[in-house]
């Protein structure tokens, strides 16, 4: 429990500002989070709420303004600081060591320890009680690098947990997790909040928001929108509008469209994360979608279709010929291309220019003489792409790191434009995402589907799955369960389908 002082304390952003070399993140943000609340941030992926939170955690000093706990004026010179001051942010990009342990990692910085060496046998001790109520399934003695991204995530937020904040701010806690794992987290935020600490909370899910939030801040483009205080008043439309200026109806926009011959046929796929024979096809210009739970096999569906991984058994027919991927390079060049679940691990070059994650895989098609690198091809299809995928950077030669998670996700679908393409698979396309990023996505899908491209699109969000799909697969436990036109989509069947089946 927390001390009354520290549970009384709100927090206050008072005119904060924040530029980097060409780009103002925020500009004269102020606003209140009071004790025992959760606050929601919501706003287009770019509106500035991470580059916030970096602030509140120390990663960023502002511009201008400051941040007051309570009546006291902070001033984070480094994420130490901020944890020193009470305040843990748990961002998107998990701040955790794959080689250490799960315990080392909960216990960094503070190990106990008997005659100058670390006590192991203590150290495992205080890891499960820090997991305990939390992801009590989990050994303290795993390699971190083993678990999942759920579970890596859990060990994030019982790492924050240990340090006994009195202002806690999640951003996208909820966007790599199970739905029993948001189960466990939405109990976690509520008893946080009842112990009456400041919790701050970034999600594009609106259920999540409205079931935990109690008001809700609304950013553009980097600005102060609005303020929410009465949860039991607001309409998810009135949010949505306030956030991009349109009606969550107008999201999804399906557009019904021709189809044509079979693109691709799967006949008995057996392999990694694919349990028994997955057969299925997709046409050209036919959008299908791929729903099921956390660990049903869908990402290594895809991994085997884009040759990431080798298949046990099984053929892929690619109009009317066998295909064996021994390799992406393989399906590359044969047009099926993979957008990856993990981004920023897989599908980016971080450091690289967006200029350069554009055009890095086309380059070998427009090379002079197979080698001589195109420069004025390289600057016309980068641009080219920027426009017509309206991907917001302040120029080509703009590190893709600092780009919001749907602009690097426009960057990869750049990529892939550049190239010859007959299928595309996307993985998870709009995870963490805002509402109006998602829009465009949809829109490049539907283009690319009326130009005759098949599209398999893999989603935990079964509103997504049905607003954009011609057709639905189910998958649960490394098998196909169903199969649905969208005609005949119904919610109830779909979430039945995807439930682990009973043994006898």
């Amino acid at each position: 429990m927390l001390e009354h002082s520290k549970a009384a304390a709100s927090l206050r952003f008072n005119g904060i500002g924040k530029e980097f070399p060409g780009v103002r993140a925020l500009a004269q943000i102020s606003f209140e989070a009071r004790p025992g609340s959760v606050h929601a941030l919501m706003g287009e992926n770019g509106a500035g709420k991470s580059t916030l939170l970096k602030i509140l955690g120390g990663f960023y000093s502002p511009n201008s303004g400051n941040l007051q706990i309570g009546e006291q004026v902070m001033s984070f010179r480094s994420a130490a600081d901020s944890i020193a001051h009470g305040v843990a942010v748990i961002h998107q990009e998990l701040h955790l060591v794959p080689e250490m342990t799960v315990a080392e990692n909960l216990l960094l910085g503070h190990m106990p320890s008997r005659l100058g060496l670390v006590n192991r046998r203590e150290m495992v001790r205080s890891a499960r009680q820090l997991l305990k109520g939390l992801a009590d399934e989990i050994d303290p003695n795993a390699r971190l690098g083993s678990l999942s991204l759920g579970q890596r995530q859990m060990i994030e937020i019982a790492k924050a947990m240990s340090r006994n904040a009195h202002v806690i701010a999640f951003d996208e806690p909820t966007s790599s997790l199970s739905a029993r794992e948001i189960e466990r987290l939405m109990l976690i935020i509520a008893r946080l909040r009842d112990e009456g600490r400041v919790i701050l909370y970034v999600s594009h899910r609106m259920e999540e928001v409205f079931r935990i939030c109690d008001a809700v801040t609304v950013f553009k483009d980097g600005r102060f929108v609005c303020t929410f205080e009465d949860m039991q008043q607001l309409s998810i439309d009135r949010l949505v509008s306030s956030m991009v200026g349109r009606d969550i109806k107008d999201i999804y926009d399906y557009r019904p469209r021709p189809q044509g011959g079979q693109a691709l046929r799967v006949e008995g796929l057996l392999g990694p994360g694919v349990l028994e024979p997955a057969s299925f096809s997709v046409n050209k210009g036919e959008i299908l979608g791929l729903f099921g739970l956390v660990g049903a096999g869908r990402t290594e569906l895809l991994r085997l279709l884009a040759g990431l991984s080798r298949s046990k058994a099984g053929r892929l027919v690619l109009d009317e010929q066998t295909v064996a991927f021994k390799s992406p390079r393989d399906a590359i060049a044969a047009g099926v291309l993979l957008c990856p679940e993990d981004r920023k691990k897989e599908g980016i070059v971080p450091r690289a220019s967006v200029a350069e994650n554009i055009n890095i895989s086309a380059r070998t098609h427009h090379a002079g003489f197979g080698w001589l690198i195109r420069g004025a091809w390289e600057r016309d299809n980068a641009q080219q792409q920027i426009a017509a995928l309206n991907i917001r950077t302040p120029s080509a030669s703009q590190p893709i790191l600092y780009l919001s998670g749907g602009n690097q996700q426009k960057a990869i679908l750049g990529r892939w434009l550049s190239m010859p393409m007959k299928v595309l698979l996307l993985d998870e396309p709009t995870r963490g995402i805002d509402i109006g990023a998602k829009a465009e996505i949809y829109k490049i899908i539907y283009n690319l589907s009326e130009q005759g491209i098949a599209v398999i699109v893999v989603s935990s969000d079964l509103m997504e799955v049905m607003g954009i799909s011609d057709r639905i697969l189910v998958m649960s436990e490394g098998a196909i369960t169903g199969e649905r036109l969208r005609s005949e989509a119904d919610e109830a069947r779909l979430l039945q389908l995807a439930l682990p089946r009973s043994r006898d």
